[in-house]
């Protein structure tokens, strides 16, 4: 069982790395994956079809197109995501739960739509992140600001 209990209009500060440390993102189609996943995942609305609605095209021109289908049927997000940074071997999310459960449910979907799509792409089996993803509740506005600044002024380059 979870740590922290996740509450209705809170912050998180969201994060989990490679196992064993190792890249999470080989390229910038994984990057780009990483990010479709965070919009795709976050719909209370079961997820199973949308790696067939993807495909096995690994570029940009699929998101476009499944957007726009995804766009047709009214959207019920699980979170709100406020900020994103994605490092070689880990990533960093600021969540703001807005549905119960929400956080749980969407990590789940992300985590598991992710691991598929880049243990199929390299032809890999197995976990690709280091247990349970870390979360830290935001207990106030200035701790808001500090993370803000600290998610988005990471250089990927360090």
């Amino acid at each position: 069982m979870r740590k922290i209990q996740f509450s209705k209009n809170h912050f998180y500060h969201i994060y989990n790395r490679g196992v064993e440390k190792r890249d999470i993102f080989g390229d910038d189609n994984d990057r780009w994956r990483f990010l479709q996943a965070l919009y795709l995942f976050n719909d209370i609305e079961p997820s199973n079809n949308i790696l067939w609605q993807v495909g096995r095209d690994y570029g940009r021109t699929t998101f476009k197109t499944i957007k726009v289908s995804l766009e047709k049927r009214e959207r019920k997000p699980l979170v709100r995501l406020m900020a994103d940074c994605l490092m070689p071997n880990h990533y960093h999310l600021l969540i703001e739960e807005i549905r119960d459960g929400g956080i749980s449910k969407f990590m789940h979907k992300f985590g598991t739509g992710y691991t598929n799509y880049f243990n199929e792409k390299n032809k890999r089996v197995g976990s690709l992140f280091q247990g349970e993803f870390k979360a830290v509740m935001i207990d106030d506005y200035d701790q808001l600001e500090y993370l803000l600044v600290y998610i988005n002024v990471i250089n990927p380059g360090q």
